[in-house]
């Protein structure tokens, strides 16, 4: 068995590294053995990512999906199993005698509030006063009591390291890397929390930050919290009017923000966004510190707020106290505000520790801010875990970005698809050495297989934990880990602490359907702000096999061979064409295939006489290409890679070139809004 010499020709490989693969191919290894030393003998050899694909389909051309599930991409080894958090953690918990991640799930779910207590202890969560049991009553699942007769503040959790550590390695555009030691971070943020009481802010009081993810900003968050306040997270891209829902709904008494932020080399105001939403009362940091802009009278710079005095300690507070409001991606009317509690972020830090294996001293960065939930989450989740934050100010699409990866020495990658997608087409990534990457992880849309498989290629094949969950979860309810193989675009479990069940539209259990969580588990959302929580979360659903009320999530998910799951978007954008349902996602995946679709999204609009859907696709594409080739050719093109890909009765109906796609804050494509401005058309 030997690769074409066509393909050695094609890619102009020499005969020594000709012959070196062929005795490879013909060693006797098994698939994943054989891909295994592929990665670490020959591709380090072979900068090209078409070469890679061949061989991989060269190697895995008899592999069994329907038995197997999806080809792997990465294989651990033991020595890489051995040093996980999650590794350690099953081999010395007593409670789990076949020692396996599939037994520790179990028992997960089957003894969560041991499960809970014993995770609380290896965090080293801070309390001010213990609580007098785990959870109780354990039969209450919808809005169980976690942590009672407990005081903590979640805050104090952040600062575990030596004073002198560093906290955090950031840097500007066009700048030179810095970093904040913990013992600048923590005197920053206190000096904050003394601030805020200096200024009459009191316990409870909702305090916005709309502003990128800066060392300022992170300062800020943690102030607030150790103050007994409340912060309440708001997109740095969101309109006036999107600014002033959410100031009104969370009753916020004052907005920190900027004058201006800087992307790729523009200055983007802010400050002006949110005088026009008509805030009670700004706190403006200048992006340049000796040019301050005009204030309005009630108006105060950062540095003019700033006092010298600190807290003496955090503001005590009860376990279920709001830190944190945070925003839905509501499409339609207004976004459901949901409030996180001082016990949330420990979700956040359990999924960190176990699932994207944050150790102490890793470097993590993931491009996001506190306008969504991951950019809390990512403040807990490394800094509970010991974990050194990274922050680029700039936009993540650049390449000065590879370079601050490299720098910075970055061990956990956290991304959105889109962002991949864009170092695909430029190839901006491929030069830089991201050797201390260990795992990338991703969220916020569905992912493409072909995209990922490009991301595990710039970091000599280094897998990718997708991570699928909510605002109302604290984190995720299906991810990966580091125990088990890698298919780019793939789940390989629900998180630790809950379970999920699938059911089909008609509430029966199945391999593909909508996604339901089995509570209880800690970061689970108990109230809304605005809405009645057992309506939106409860009402009308089953109750789960063991005996607890499913909670609904609203994603589609199919769970293929092998225990693998994929995404199939979200419920309600999943599409009847012809009698045949199909999620948005996996169109939009089908089409992606095209080298003149940069971003797409897919609806199903009906007829204004009635009769089955039309599939109408937004597209933005290549300009060149479109400028050329008529519209006719280009709904050919679509629908013939649908009806190759796909199904042969498949045809898309309209084609709307686009020069971009709304979306939520949490940076998912709001289809709605699309199906409405096309059927308003």
């Amino acid at each position: 068995m030997q690769l074409s010499d066509s393909m050695f020709k094609k890619f102009d490989l020499d005969s020594t590294l000709t012959d070196s693969i062929n005795k490879l191919i013909n060693s006797g290894l098994k698939e994943e053995k054989l891909w295994e030393q592929f990665c670490l003998k020959v591709f380090p050899q072979i900068k090209n990512f078409s070469i890679h694909k061949e061989i991989h389909s060269f190697i895995f051309q008899n592999w069994d999906e329907n038995e197997k599930g999806p080809a792997p991409w990465w294989i651990p080894t033991k020595d890489q199993q051995r040093n996980t958090n999650l590794y350690k953690f099953i081999q010395k918990t007593e409670k789990i005698k076949e020692q396996t991640y599939e037994e520790l799930h179990r028992w997960s779910v089957d003894h969560y509030d041991q499960f809970w207590e014993d995770t609380i202890k290896l965090l080293n969560i801070k309390f001010q006063k213990p609580f007098s049991q785990m959870v109780g009553p354990k039969n209450n699942y919808e809005a169980p009591k976690w942590a009672p007769d407990a005081k903590l503040n979640i805050a104090e959790s952040c600062f575990q390291k030596n004073d002198h550590d560093t906290a955090i390695i950031f840097q500007k555009e066009n700048g030179e890397l810095q970093k904040m030691t913990q013992g600048e971070l923590k005197s920053f943020s206190f000096q904050i929390a003394a601030s805020l009481k200096n200024e009459g802010f009191q316990k409870g009081d909702a305090i916005a930050i709309m502003m990128p993810m800066t060392i300022e900003s992170v300062a800020l968050y943690l102030g607030i919290i150790l103050s007994g306040c409340v912060a309440v997270s708001i997109a740095d891209s969101f309109s006036p009017q999107e600014i002033e829902t959410r100031l009104r709904i969370s009753k916020a008494k004052a907005i920190f923000t900027m004058d201006f932020m800087e992307r790729a080399s523009k200055k983007l105001p802010l400050y002006e966004r949110v005088k026009e939403a008509k805030a009670n009362k700004i706190y403006i940091i200048p992006l340049e510190k000796n040019n301050p802009p005009q204030l309005r009278n009630e108006d105060t710079l950062f540095y003019d707020f700033l006092r010298d005095q600190k807290l003496d300690e955090a503001c005590p507070c009860d376990p279920k106290d709001m830190i944190n409001i945070l925003f839905s991606s509501g499409t339609t009317g207004e976004p459901k505000a949901i409030p996180w509690s001082h016990l949330t972020p420990i979700k956040s830090a359990m999924d960190g520790y176990f699932h994207q294996d944050i150790q102490e001293g890793n470097v993590v960065c993931w491009p996001t801010n506190l306008g969504w939930m991951m950019g809390p989450w990512l403040i807990f989740a490394t800094l509970i875990n010991r974990g050194i934050l990274a922050l680029y100010y700039g936009a993540p699409t650049n390449e000065e970005f590879g370079s601050f990866v490299e720098k910075a020495e970055v061990n956990v990658l956290g991304l959105v698809p889109s962002i991949v997608k864009a170092w695909k087409k430029s190839k901006c990534m491929e030069d830089k050495n991201w050797e201390h990457i260990k795992c990338f992880s991703s969220t916020g849309e569905c992912s493409n297989a072909e995209d990922y498989s490009y991301l595990m290629y710039l970091a000599n094949y280094k897998p990718v934990i997708e991570y699928c969950g909510g605002t109302e979860i604290g984190g995720g309810y299906i991810t990966g880990t580091l125990l088990h193989n890698a298919s780019p675009a793939t789940f390989t479990t629900p998180t630790l602490g809950l379970d999920i069940e699938l059911l089909d539209e008609n509430n029966k259990p199945a391999q593909e359907g909508e996604a339901f969580i089995i509570p209880p588990s800690l970061g689970l959302s108990e109230t809304l702000l605005n809405r009645d929580h057992h309506e939106v979360y409860f009402k009308n659903t089953k109750t789960s096999s063991n005996g607890r009320p499913l909670r609904r999530h609203g994603d589609q998910l199919e769970k293929t061979a092998g225990q693998f799951f994929k995404a199939l978007g979200r419920a309600d954008d999943t599409m009847n064409l012809g009698g045949i349902k199909i999620s948005s996602a996996e169109i939009e995946r089908t089409i992606g295939t095209l080298d003149w679709v940069h971003e797409s999204a897919a609806i199903g609009v009906s007829p204004k006489g009635g009769g089955p859907s039309h599939l109408v696709i937004y597209a933005i594409a290549n300009e060149e290409k479109t400028l050329k080739t008529e519209k006719e050719q280009l709904l050919k093109e679509l629908s013939s890679v649908l009806k190759k890909d796909l199904n042969p009765l498949f045809k898309v109906s309209d084609l709307v070139l686009t020069d971009s796609l709304p979306r939520t804050s949490s940076n998912k494509v709001m289809r709605r809004v699309l199906r409405k401005n096309y059927s308003d058309k």
